[in-house]
């Protein structure tokens, strides 16, 4: 059993071992051209249409008697503000005009594979997109407005309402991270899952990449 009192707890230990994943995901080409400017609001469009599918699949997932809190706070859920995005940004019929990529497919197909129970496995996807959607996702939104107009009707996946301060609400998260009672079998299935969730949207990334324009 993992001690929770360690002061090294399961949230820290959990980003020290994704950190090369995390860093080798943000520095795909799409994903930094996007975010440096060099690419269009379509692109951001196409982009937000994967995720959906991804985001889709991630909250479908119905609560389990003995789920941590934090997997059953609505505060968190981005599908209904994604679709809300897409309509705005002209997009209303994305199903169809942008179906899901292959790399997009894997994710999704692989979230609806996870055992319900399988509470490790689901909160390395949970810690993976909601954290990050309240940290660098804040830059992301920034970004995109600066360099391609996108309007805050555009922007809704990353407003959490309900909210009041990310600092605050993310110490929060993490506490309860370092609260779980995983022994050590458990802990490795989290960490090796968070890794590939990583793999997982450094594909799409890859994917979106390859039907960039190319730069002049």
């Amino acid at each position: 059993m993992t001690d929770p009192q360690s002061p090294e707890g399961l949230a820290s230990r959990l980003r020290e071992a994704t950190a090369p994943e995390h860093r080798d995901t943000e520095n795909r080409g799409f994903i930094t051209r996007l975010m440096g400017g060099e690419l269009d609001l379509d692109a951001y469009t196409r982009y937000l249409a994967q995720y959906t599918y991804v985001y889709r699949a991630l909250e479908s997932r119905e609560p389990q008697a003995g789920d941590p809190a934090f997997l059953a706070d609505e505060a968190l859920r981005r599908v209904p503000s994604m679709e809300a995005d897409l309509e705005a940004l002209g997009a209303g019929d994305w199903e169809r005009a942008l179906p899901a990529l292959p790399a997009t497919q894997a994710y999704v197909d692989h979230l609806r594979g996870l055992a319900v129970h399988d509470v490790p496995r689901y909160v390395a996807h949970h810690y993976t997109r909601y954290l990050g959607d309240l940290s660098g996702g804040q830059a992301i939104a920034k970004l995109v407005a600066r360099h391609y107009g996108a309007t805050d009707e555009q922007l809704g996946f990353y407003r959490f309402e309900q909210i009041d301060s990310a600092v605050r609400y993310k110490r929060a998260y993490r506490e309860q991270l370092d609260a779980l009672e995983l022994d050590d079998a458990q802990e490795a299935a989290l960490i090796a899952e968070a890794k590939a969730a990583f793999g997982f949207n450094a594909d799409i990334f890859e994917a979106l990449g390859a039907d960039a324009p190319v730069a002049a």
